[in-house]
């Protein structure tokens, strides 16, 4: 949202709201969050940490109502809103043919090594890498929501097999028929590629670790658009050593940004991404919209968002 905040800036200024946007480009410390939640009457939430510390000052301050903009909300102390009574939601719904696509991305990337081959060429050399067909192989699907509904209805198109992991999914008769509905890790040793898109939660996290690594095929892709601490990292940078791993497509990390000393930055066969799955200019403007209406809905402000 803060990158094409100047579009939302009338309807707030139509409102008669002052906004106050830190120029950031991932998340505010707690400590910057301590001394500026206080001070506002409604805070949307982006990637910062909403901690319970953070919540309980607000409530002590002006803080009235909040928005998690987006779809995740593993940032956010829902629980401690709860107990203060103070009105929060998200905006879901928004992103999956966004984040669907940059997973896709990130599958044909690593199938035909062309973020590899772009290097080389900008380096000066002329490699070419034989590559892999999409059609006929597996995919290992970890999610089946908004976002993973989207990419194996993209993946499909290109003929590949989707396998769904998710005890959760919400599942039609033609989901059925397209796709196989397995319990992780059921055949994972099948799959060319795993492709995370879940949510994080507390069975979520470290789901591809060293043992699910282990048990899947030699070679594999692993591509994640989800949450970081869905991977392992330090699993999979054994994997890649190893060759166990081809390669990996990764949106998001267990620390963002990336650390510079990070081992990952070794394989250049990894694709690497800055948590922007969901930035495009008509999913931001959805989001922003969603967002903005839930707020003045809670602040009780008779403007149309």
């Amino acid at each position: 949202m803060l990158g094409q905040l100047a579009e939302f800036l009338p309807i707030f200024e139509e409102a008669g709201i002052e906004v106050v946007a830190p120029k950031v480009v991932q998340i505010l410390s707690e400590e910057e969050l301590l001394e500026l939640v206080p001070t506002v009457d409604g805070w949307i939430i982006g990637d910062d940490q909403a901690t319970e510390r953070i919540f309980r000052a607000g409530k002590a301050g002006k803080l009235k109502a909040a928005v998690k903009w987006g779809i995740g909300v593993d940032n956010v102390d829902f629980k401690a809103c709860k107990e203060l009574g103070i009105p929060i939601v998200n905006t879901p719904m928004m992103f999956g043919a966004e984040v669907a696509t940059i997973a896709v991305s990130y599958v044909l990337g690593l199938a035909r090594q062309t973020y590899y081959i772009d290097r080389e060429v900008r380096a000066g050399n002329w490699v070419k890498p034989a590559g892999m067909s999409l059609a006929g192989h597996t995919v290992a699907l970890i999610g089946f929501g908004d976002i993973g509904k989207a990419t194996a209805r993209f993946l499909k198109a290109f003929d590949m097999h989707i396998n769904v992991y998710d005890p959760f999914a919400k599942r039609t008769e033609e989901d059925e028929e397209a796709y196989r509905f397995l319990n992780f890790p059921e055949e994972l040793e099948t799959a060319d590629f795993v492709v995370s898109t879940c949510a994080l939660t507390p069975a979520t996290k470290h789901l591809i670790n060293a043992e699910s690594i282990q048990r899947m095929k030699d070679g594999v892709r692993i591509v994640n658009v989800s949450r970081g601490p869905i991977v392992d990292e330090a699993a999979l940078l054994e994997g890649l050593k190893s060759g166990k791993v081809h390669s990996a497509g990764l949106d998001v990390f267990e620390t963002e940004p990336l650390p510079m000393d990070s081992e990952l930055r070794n394989f250049d066969r990894c694709i690497f991404g800055t948590h922007n799955g969901s930035n495009t200019i008509q999913g931001v403007r959805r989001a922003s919209h969603q967002a903005i209406r839930s707020m003045f809905e809670f602040l009780e402000i008779g403007v149309t968002a």
